[in-house]
């Protein structure tokens, strides 16, 4: 699966995310074409190579005139990506990537989401920035996307509704709504993450490092020279690996302890690292009604898992298996559910999201809330996550 790994040691765009896609390979006029689909006006995309310190990157950068900087709001801007002539594929994903916006801006303005109205963000350049990253991700076959922690930036910085702190309201909204990392900033005193470039990585990748063959890099430059850093993303493109993992299945049959133990057992070895623990009922020699401890960790506790066990049990040895396990991959989000914030633990396969499980302890809590049947919670949460997160 080709994979694109972004490193946001120095900001994030979205001009900068369609330079790197464009350094790493994607055909301009490709992208162009593409774009021409959108039922938009009024701007021209340029593209040219430009140095900071050591790198040389692609600098992008959307010129718009007249109309092309009006006010949208999430609505119109629906409208116009459901009318262009793109693939349903990425105007689903454009589409998710500004309903998690209105969402953020929803929640710092305090206002419903259908009067939210984007101002630099619902302008020509922002949203040929978000389409035109959903379309290079797709034409260069970029199946699923990673990236690293964010940086804060620091002090403050104009906008059309004034000075604002640094990260921006709307996109410490959305860092926060999707729990994605954040780092303290390399170069205080500036801004470093765009709402809209954290409303494309927040929506589209995961927040993780994987181990991949890396095959090509490109550099989007931003528009800051900085002090210390080069102003530039790297976005790294390669074969995502399939990670051999070493595991072990520690096994035991117990007929002689309280069961009242079995809980505190199955705590401590989830203390120790393990990563799955379970009982089975058995039947021992002269029928003795038993359980079979069994447990899953990684190679590197197996000291850990062997010690945990002779302590805790009453058991004089157990069994050591080595084993290998196929894993889906899989992405945990923030989700803000009409009930209120629930941690959801999505599934994909070749990078696109097929199921999704809700964080028990999480519905739990709503149910209380709301005074609601917990099941009624679970379809409620369940059917929103959904319709917003399998698309």
């Amino acid at each position: 699966m080709k994979i694109g790994y972004l490193d946001c040691f120095s900001g994030l765009s979205g001009d900068m995310i369609l330079g790197a896609l464009l350094d790493a390979g994607l055909p301009l006029d490709m992208l162009t074409a593409e774009l021409a689909k959108l039922p938009l006006t009024g701007y021209r995309l340029s593209a040219q190579p430009v140095r900071r310190g050591i790198i040389t990157g692609t600098q992008v950068e959307v010129f718009s005139e007249g109309s092309a900087q009006e006010r949208r709001n999430l609505e119109e801007i629906l409208n116009l990506i459901e009318r262009s002539g793109l693939t349903q594929r990425v105007k689903k994903r454009s589409a998710l990537i500004f309903e998690r916006l209105a969402t953020a801006e929803a929640k710092v303005h305090r206002l419903p989401i259908e009067e939210v109205h984007f101002h630099e963000v619902g302008a020509v350049d922002a949203i040929v920035d978000v389409v035109g990253a959903v379309l290079g991700l797709d034409l260069l076959g970029i199946e699923a996307l990673f990236s690293s922690p964010l940086p804060s930036g620091s002090g403050t910085v104009q906008t059309e509704q004034g000075v604002l702190p640094v990260p921006a309201p709307a996109t410490l909204e959305l860092i926060a709504m999707a729990g994605a990392p954040i780092r303290p900033s390399p170069s205080p005193g500036m801004e470093l993450v765009t709402p809209t470039g954290a409303a494309i990585v927040t929506t589209l990748a995961s927040f993780e490092s994987p181990i991949f063959s890396l095959e090509r890099i490109g550099y989007g430059v931003g528009f800051r020279d900085l002090p210390t850093i080069p102003n530039v993303l790297p976005l790294w493109i390669g074969e995502k690996m399939v990670e051999e993992r070493q595991l072990l299945l520690l096994e035991t049959n117990i007929d002689d302890m309280s069961p009242e133990l079995h809980g505190h057992v199955l705590e401590r070895l989830f203390e120790q690292g393990a990563l799955d623990v379970w009982f089975t009922p058995i039947q021992m020699k002269k029928n003795r009604p038993a359980v079979m401890l069994s447990v899953i960790a990684p190679s590197e506790v197996e000291g850990k898992m062997v010690e945990a066990i002779l302590r805790e049990t009453s058991t004089l040895g157990l069994r050591v298996n080595r084993i290998e396990r196929h894993e889906a991959e899989r992405e945990i989000v923030l989700f803000d559910s009409s009930l209120g914030k629930v941690m959801v633990k999505v599934k994909l396969l070749h990078g696109a999201r097929i199921a999704l499980s809700l964080e028990f302890e999480d519905c739990r809590r709503l149910a209380q809330e709301h005074n609601l049947p917990l099941q009624e919670v679970y379809r409620i949460v369940t059917a929103e996550a959904s319709t917003q997160l399998l698309k």
